[in-house]
């Protein structure tokens, strides 16, 4: 078996804002296995400055890892615990080699265009007229369950944002969660989210920065609506350091990406847990190509959650690879009369 690992940048069709900055191009490498005449491909969806893999060492491990592919996919996962999006690409790689379609990793309903996904539309930060606008489209596009990033503009300003989709739509016509990556300051946070309460909102994502685990923990017990752990989850590897976050914290959601979060075996530990504790989760992607995504859904589709994921993210860029992916009235269809155009 040989392995081979290659950059791609994607660029962003519009420059896209969260409370951390504005992105213009997200930065992806690919591991592509070859044996026997079979090629397998696997993303690695690094996100810099917030993944936990975000090391000067990264490019290094990628070239152990293909240079070490014979150890095989359990021994270089185990390997990779602080490398999560290449233990992802990894395991990608690997069921991508040995399915008869390289892109087709867990065939189902959703592969055979018999059932879709159903996801939240998301809504970028930026300008009040910008955002109005986006949710607008959204609205039209016919999703259900819009997401929001919050956090960057004037708090007032997302208020009177949150009104205007109030005052035209019903909590039972349109489900809305946000985001603030982190934003709120922990002096403000939960007033902060008592102000937003009035919004009937579904939950609200990493209101305070993480790490701050005990100022989470009295949040996620005082807040008027729930809270969705989503960067606290990031750099916590080992299954018993999961098993005590939740345990102190006790959000009523987590959020689960598997390039952050070690693969699919990764996310399924976070899911094990989650339930164990009551705890509701959904999946969302972290800005990989269609390759990662399509990985991803394929996945989130058989563990049949009837909740909005957040998989709606393959049309941001201009030089995304074409796949079958299509986003319909609010839900991820898989068109599998629509071939890939493979970069490799």
């Amino acid at each position: 078996m040989k392995a081979t690992y290659h950059q791609y940048m994607l660029e962003f069709k519009r420059p896209s804002g969260t409370s951390r900055g504005v992105m213009t191009e997200k930065e992806t490498w690919f591991i592509v296995l070859e044996e026997e005449g079979k090629k397998g491909i696997g993303e690695c969806g690094i996100l810099r400055g917030l993944s936990a893999d975000d090391r000067a060492d990264y490019e290094e491990k990628l070239q152990w890892t293909c240079e070490n592919i014979h150890l095989g996919e359990k021994a270089l996962w185990e390997t990779l615990l602080e490398f999560p999006s290449i233990q992802f690409g990894i395991e990608m790689a690997f069921l991508s080699l040995k399915s008869q379609n390289p892109f087709l990793l867990f065939p189902s309903d959703f592969t055979n265009t018999v059932k879709s996904i159903v996801i939240n539309g998301l809504v970028w930060m930026g300008e009040a007229s910008f955002m109005k606008q986006q949710i607008e489209e959204k609205l039209a596009d016919g999703f259900n369950c819009i997401k929001l990033k919050i956090g960057a503009i004037d708090f007032e300003k997302e208020l009177e944002l949150l009104h205007f989709i109030r005052t035209h739509f019903s909590a039972g016509q349109i489900e809305i969660r946000v985001d603030a990556n982190g934003a709120f300051a922990l002096n403000e946070a939960l007033d902060k989210l008592i102000q937003l309460n009035q919004f009937q909102l579904h939950s609200i994502e990493q209101p305070i920065k993480k790490g701050n685990i005990e100022a989470m923990k009295a949040l996620c017990e005082a807040t008027p609506f729930p809270i969705a752990l989503d960067e606290e989850l990031i750099g916590v590897f080992s299954l018993e350091e999961k098993e005590r976050l939740l345990q102190k914290i006790r959000p009523q959601y987590i959020i689960l990406k598997p390039s952050f979060v070690g693969g699919f075996r990764g996310t399924q530990e976070w899911i094990t847990l989650a339930e164990k504790y009551n705890i509701g989760w959904w999946i969302t992607s972290a800005l990989e190509s269609n390759i990662g995504l399509n990985a991803i859904a394929q996945w989130t589709f058989l563990q049949d959650s009837k909740m909005p994921q957040g998989l709606g993210t393959g049309a941001l860029y201009t030089n995304n690879i074409d796949c079958p992916l299509e986003v319909s009235q609010g839900q991820l269809w898989y068109n599998k009369a629509v071939k890939w155009n493979s970069i490799f």
